[in-house]
């Protein structure tokens, strides 16, 4: 059951977002357009509550459980860039506004890129523990609960990976690939 709200909640998520993007360029309905974007963190809110409803009345918590709190925690994190990455698409796309900004492939500042992109990977991470930590509080059954906390540490482990990718370019920054010459 929660593997298909978390489905149909991506959809929604994607859902508000275009519907936004097209009242806001295509409609020239700027106020609609905002106001549907602004709904995307509804979903999230949905699925908070099917997660702790599912959880209280009876059932176990499985990996879905914990992807559910992954979902919001990364939603939570990345949704603005995620919209912002969208609307600039769109609107080039659309309505002939400038080419979407790519992010930096080499020297400091794809350094600077990849700590940024860790530090909203520690914010996902954060807020996703949280609700797994309040979810097993919440339920009060360690017994049913215990594959959420091995989900908060396994995402901790990824997370430290992460970590070693992302500020291993500080120390040994891309380099630009040179030109073969003719």
């Amino acid at each position: 059951m929660i593997a298909a709200v978390i489905i149909a909640c991506e959809i929604g998520f994607w859902v508000f977002v275009l519907a936004g993007l097209f009242c806001r360029y295509i409609l020239q309905y700027r106020k609609l357009g905002t106001a549907l974007l602004y709904c995307t963190p509804l979903v999230d809110l949905v699925l908070l509550i099917a997660t702790v409803i599912h959880l209280k009345n009876g059932a176990t918590a499985d990996i879905m459980h914990g992807v559910a709190a992954i979902y919001i925690g990364v939603s939570v994190a990345y949704g603005h860039r995620m919209i912002t990455w969208a609307d600039q698409r769109f609107a080039h796309r659309f309505v002939g506004g400038p080419p979407p900004v790519k992010p930096p492939k080499h020297g400091k500042e794809h350094a600077s890129h990849a700590r940024s992109s860790w530090y909203r990977h520690l914010a996902a991470w954060t807020i996703g523990s949280a609700l797994l930590l309040l979810m097993i509080w919440f339920v009060g059954d360690a017994e049913r609960t215990e594959a959420l906390g091995v989900t908060s540490q396994r995402w901790a482990f990824i997370l430290a990976i992460d970590f070693f990718i992302s500020f291993s370019y500080t120390l040994f920054p891309r380099k630009e690939k040179k030109q073969a010459v003719s």
